[in-house]
């Protein structure tokens, strides 16, 4: 130890005389600051218990934290090749910035990925394309008993809250979907005047918490729900059941970040602990949700209500949907997340091991409302990694009607990916209560960069619909979207996966959902037989 110690102290005093004596004479004095100081800490790192690290390697073990602290930055930005990086790739951030500026946002001389991978998808074009329609499709949400529909974008803002997101982010964002014509989710935290003051359309989220709508003990509160709905630009309510990135787990703001302000938003006492449980306190089954989804469609005076969820367990969407037949009413909409899903914070284990990937999601959902005579009654919502035209076509494929897009809006409005949400040091100002960080975002510039982004990639998204011979996004089909699955193989989605014919699963169930389906009960989310493939 003592001989690293002195390594390091005499390689840094070398380097400190030349440079003092290059200066002159003043810098003798800063020079004998500096050997100090250094003489301190190399004796500090001796004798401190907390690094192990530096108690062998005393002052050149610093190197080590220091470069450990800019690994970050060199992978992404001299590392990462254009087409691996994660959670989204080089490419697809780059398209992303330029379709928000406006710019081109294409690329040439080919593409980097390799087609020949196993795994590797692809849409299927038509050598007879149809012509592009001069306005993209919208989608009408409301079932037989909402007497408020309203008419969808292919593409808009999914759920972040106020305390994710900065005030700022906010202001844009709304301001963009106002212009642009596309939805804009509030998240769990509370509707709030950031989220009002752009005039867009909103569809207000409502958790486990109840924030914004909840009594002194932190249950739904009708009077105040009743209060809030009845705003002009809140367009539909959503139950949101769970997240992608972090399904079956609540969350916790420690009181010295519940401010006057998000005390006042959410509902809560300020300075204490705010808790988001993981289960809701309003509903504990199947029959219990949808009763409550009657209730708040009802209070709305009729406004659409659904719920978001990630799916775990076949037989819990199942039992939801013995639910919806049982009870003779259902949401109008399902939004299903993926587990690749973003979040400001989550343990490691769930965003990583937790929940079904997207694809497998949305075609659970849709096969079970399909299966059982409600898909024509309820439209399904696509959130997880959307942020290119393709991906809204895949989504569309596979069972959706309509996309959300967290990150990829967040990107759209200046978000570098930094993956600092958490730390509340985001450098952009996007993810951040701190206001220093926070007025950095300018608003007025990027609200017209989410409008931008909005417009091009939805337009790109009908662009490759009219590629493949389709003009209404209902026409889309499994044979459209194929997949490679050897070295010499691929097939269709059609083939890939089981697609069940309406009504399929109450008048004969296959033998694939057979056991699912007999497990699923609309009075329990837990049945006491489970299946090997829930």
């Amino acid at each position: 130890m003592l001989r690293f110690f002195l390594v390091g102290f005499v390689a840094v005093a070398t380097v400190a005389v030349g440079v003092a004596a290059a200066i002159g004479s003043w810098a003798w004095w800063v020079l004998l600051a500096v050997l100090v100081a250094l003489l301190a800490l190399g004796v500090y790192d001796l004798v401190q218990t907390r690094h192990s690290v530096l108690r062998n390697y005393p002052l050149l073990g610093h190197m080590r934290y220091l470069l450990e602290s800019l690994r970050p930055e060199l992978q992404q930005y001299f590392i990462e090749r254009n087409y691996d990086g994660r959670p989204f790739d080089r490419d697809t951030r780059s398209m992303i910035y330029e379709r928000a500026k406006g710019t081109n946002g294409e690329l040439s001389f080919g593409t980097e990925r390799d087609i020949e991978e196993v795994g590797y998808e692809y849409l299927v074009h038509s050598v007879a394309p149809v012509p592009v329609p001069d306005e993209p499709p919208r989608v009408r949400i409301g079932g037989p008993d909402c007497t408020k529909p309203y008419s969808m974008s292919l593409l808009n803002v999914s759920s972040m809250s106020f305390g994710a997101l900065s005030a700022n982010a906010l202001r844009a964002l709304n301001k963009g979907a106002a212009l642009g014509g596309f939805a804009h989710d509030t998240g769990e935290g509370g509707l709030t005047p950031y989220h009002l003051e752009g005039g867009g359309d909103l569809i207000w989220e409502i958790g486990s918490g109840y924030f914004g709508t909840r009594t002194a003990d932190g249950h739904f509160d009708p009077d105040k729900y009743v209060d809030q709905v009845a705003h002009e630009q809140i367009k539909a309510v959503s139950i949101k059941l769970s997240q992608g990135a972090k399904p079956g787990l609540g969350g916790v703001l420690p009181a010295a970040k519940v401010s006057a302000e998000i005390a006042r938003y959410r509902g809560v006492p300020e300075n204490e602990k705010c808790v988001s449980p993981a289960a809701h306190s309003a509903f504990h089954t199947p029959r219990e949700l949808i009763q409550f989804v009657a209730k708040l469609r009802e209070l709305a005076d009729g406004k659409p209500v659904g719920f978001k969820l990630c799916v775990g367990s076949r037989i819990e969407v199942l039992a939801i949907c013995k639910a919806m037949l049982a009870e003779g009413t259902a949401p109008d909409f399902i939004i299903v997340d993926g587990a690749e899903g973003g979040t400001a914070a989550a343990p490691l284990e769930y965003e990583d091991h937790v929940g079904l990937p997207l694809t497998d999601g949305l075609m659970t959902v849709h096969n079970a409302l399909v299966g059982t005579g409600l898909r024509d009654r309820i439209k399904i919502g696509a959130s997880g990694k959307v942020a290119v035209g393709n991906d809204i076509v895949k989504r569309l494929v596979q069972g959706a009607d309509y996309t959300n897009s967290a990150r990829a809006m967040m990107m759209a409005i200046g978000c570098i990916q930094a993956q600092l949400c958490h730390t509340n040091e985001c450098p952009v100002g996007v993810a951040t209560q701190d206001p220093r960080r926070a007025r950095a975002l300018n608003v007025a510039d990027k609200t017209e960069r989410v409008r931008r982004y909005h417009e091009a990639t939805v337009r790109h998204a009908v662009q490759i619909m009219a590629s493949m011979g389709v003009s209404d996004p209902a026409k889309l089909n499994p044979h459209m979207l194929r997949k490679k699955i050897s070295p010499t193989g691929q097939h269709s989605y059609a083939h890939l996966y089981e697609w069940l014919a309406p009504g399929q699963l109450i008048d004969e169930p296959p033998e694939a959902w057979a056991v699912d389906w007999a497990a699923a009960q609309p009075d329990s989310f837990q049945p006491d037989v489970l299946s090997r493939n829930a």
